[in-house]
């Protein structure tokens, strides 16, 4: 790399000045207007004293920085590196980073090392060193190729991020279906709109273990537009019932068959998520004996889209909105055991040694939201739960917005408990998502506000067959005991026609509550922005299916408590199971108008109520 080295150097104003080779300086003074490039296919980076600084975004909405007008002192480099292009959707994204790796080791090309302040930093010894800026959509680490383990680290970024699908503005981003990233004891510090901790894109490994990830928003520009497209999204989408300012995600896993691990390891997002799946098709996110953290009132745990595997093990999860949002993803909550997390290190694989595995505590995982479990958008997807995991929400625990087929699986054997404040364990409803206006990938694409529910009663689809349970939502309980509701309100909120059927099985379990085919209504009549919380919320009242069954089959040794009315189109009881009510009341039912006696080792089929006296 080639130096140049000056005292003093002034951009006048309005004058841009061509910087074609690395700079040192002792002063920089730059007029208002006045502006530093690089020749065409490079990038120019400032540090002060090894900080990263002097860059903002020229526009909102484009992808080139400018320098900001200002007078710099110190240990002044400017750094000439070829520009790292990524692409994503219709933009192209000029990276900078203070590292670049690929499977030929450092890229001094490509690296601002200047930036690389204190420690060891080779190919073979990436460790001891921090990474520290204060302008926009400088990166840390950019690994695109090899396989690098990374320890003792500190990246502090304190500024805003553009694009957490392109990873500008990331603090680490690893690549490329022939890396492997390993990040150990590594703290990662950022501040601002979309500076993420972690990417792992494009068929890469990820894998963090022993490190801390915090995230803290920033503030959106004045003329950002919410939208969906997400070359230019920087902020959740209101209509997940998220605040629409919420900005900042700690982690993203996109691409095909890309792979994330977080391992005793401390992830915190103040707003938007923690571990999110993005854009892409089979990924997997495994997450061991982690804490992940919302650590403002709202935001989801982890996101799930483009059916990736998320293995979810001995982890803590504190959050303000949904513990998951499954748009077709395959969950599964379950504790750290030895048997567990060996069997992840071969399938992912983790590269776990056998020290590291031995040293792993069994523990189970513990969800606490202060509003909802899991919720299904529009999508499929399955849940697990097994080992000792807990589930406590101050509402519904499985809220499902869709009437693709979904599965939550629940095993009570080793303790798994579902604790819903609301007393309601599963919601079957209409997506209420408002919608967008414009093209939905788009600059243009902002979103229907207000969004109107319907106060029509649905129209019966007579060829709907209410006792199947193909593309049902189901739920699978065994081996526990459980107290909640369980309603299907499928077709009382969208203004067309929607039908599914809800499944509720159970196996050697014990289940007191209702569950029914219900009217419901969003609590208002019409849900702006400002109301954003209101979307998923509902009032049920159990009534007669439409095009909503409710199917419940009491298998071996289980007994369901009805503790108030409900309303079936099929029942089945194992010979072995039991319908009963509270201690002091009784249980009787009708099929299709007619007194019929609840008779073991039977099915039944129909306008069937139940009805606690």
């Amino acid at each position: 790399m080639v130096y140049s080295t000056s005292s003093s150097l002034t951009v006048p104003a309005d004058t841009t000045v061509t910087i074609s080779e690395t700079t040192s300086l002792s002063e920089l003074i730059i007029e208002s207007g006045g502006n530093l490039v690089a020749p065409t296919g490079y990038s120019l980076t400032l540090t002060v004293d090894g900080v990263e600084t002097g860059q903002e975004l020229e526009t909102t909405t484009g992808v080139d920085t400018v320098f900001v007008a200002g007078t710099y002192s110190g240990t002044i480099v400017l750094t000439v590196t070829e520009t790292n292009s990524q692409t994503y959707s219709d933009l192209t994204f000029p990276l900078r980073e203070a590292l670049y790796l690929d499977a030929d080791g450092i890229d001094e090309d490509l690296s601002v090392l200047s930036a690389v302040v204190g420690g060891t930093a080779t190919a073979a010894s990436l460790e001891g060193f921090t990474i520290n800026s204060t302008g926009m959509d400088f990166n840390g680490i950019f690994v695109a190729g090899g396989s690098y383990e990374v320890n003792d680290v500190n990246i502090t970024l304190d500024g805003d991020g553009r694009s957490d699908m392109a990873g500008y503005g990331t603090a680490v981003v690893g690549t490329g279906t022939d890396t492997t990233l390993v990040l150990d004891g590594v703290n990662i510090n950022t501040h601002g709109v979309t500076r993420t901790g972690v990417i792992a894109s494009g068929g890469s490994n990820v894998i963090v273990k022993n490190s801390n990830i915090a995230t803290k928003q920033g503030t959106l520009p004045s003329d950002y537009v919410q939208t969906v497209d997400q070359s230019q999204m920087r902020s959740v989408p209101w209509m997940l019932g998220i605040n629409g300012t919420e900005n900042v995600r700690s982690t993203n896993l996109i691409g095909t068959d890309t792979k994330a691990a977080y391992i005793n390891s401390k992830i915190t997002s103040d707003g938007w998520g923690v571990l999110s799946v993005d854009s892409g098709s089979n990924q997997t996110l495994t997450a061991i004996n982690s804490t992940i953290s919302t650590s403002g009132n709202e935001g989801y745990g982890t996101y799930a889209i483009g059916n990736p595997y998320e293995y979810l093990y001995g982890c803590t999860f504190n959050v303000g909105s949904y513990a998951v949002i499954n748009t077709g993803g395959y969950l599964y909550f379950d504790d750290s055991s030895a048997e567990n997390v060996a069997a992840l290190n071969t399938s992912v694989p983790l590269g776990l040694t056998d020290e590291e595995l031995a040293a792993i505590t069994q523990k189970p995982t513990h969800i606490t939201s202060d509003r909802f479990g899991v919720m299904w958008h529009s999508s499929s997807g399955t849940v697990n739960v097994a080992g000792g995991t807990k589930i406590t929400t101050a509402e519904t625990a499985f809220l499902a917005k869709t009437t693709e087929a979904i599965t939550i699986t629940i095993d009570g054997s080793d303790g798994a408990k579902i604790t819903p404040a609301n007393g309601i364990i599963l919601q079957v409803m209409d997506d209420d998502d408002p919608g967008v206006v414009g093209t939905a990938l788009s600059n243009t694409a902002t979103y229907t506000d207000p969004y109107y529910g319907t106060t029509t009663t649905p129209t019966a689809d007579t060829s709907f067959d209410l006792t199947s349970t193909t593309d049902a939502a189901a739920l699978n309980l065994s081996n526990i005991t459980l107290t909640g509701h369980c309603y299907n309100a499928i077709g009382w909120t969208s203004s067309s026609t929607t039908e599914q059927n809800m499944v509720v099985t159970l196996d050697n379990a014990n289940l007191t509550g209702v569950i029914s085919s219900t009217e419901a209504h969003h609590r208002v009549a019409t849900i702006s922005s400002s109301e954003y919380t209101e979307l998923g919320e509902v009032t049920n009242t159990p009534r007669a299916a439409i095009n909503n069954g409710a199917i419940v089959v009491l298998g071996s040794d289980s007994k369901w408590t009805v503790t108030a009315t409900s309303y079936l189109t099929s029942l089945t009881l194992d010979s072995t199971s039991t319908i009963t009510a509270p201690k002091g009341y009784s249980v009787s039912m009708t099929v299709d108008g007619t007194t019929t006696a609840i008779v073991a080792g039977t099915t039944y089929t129909g306008a069937i109520v139940l009805t606690v006296a």
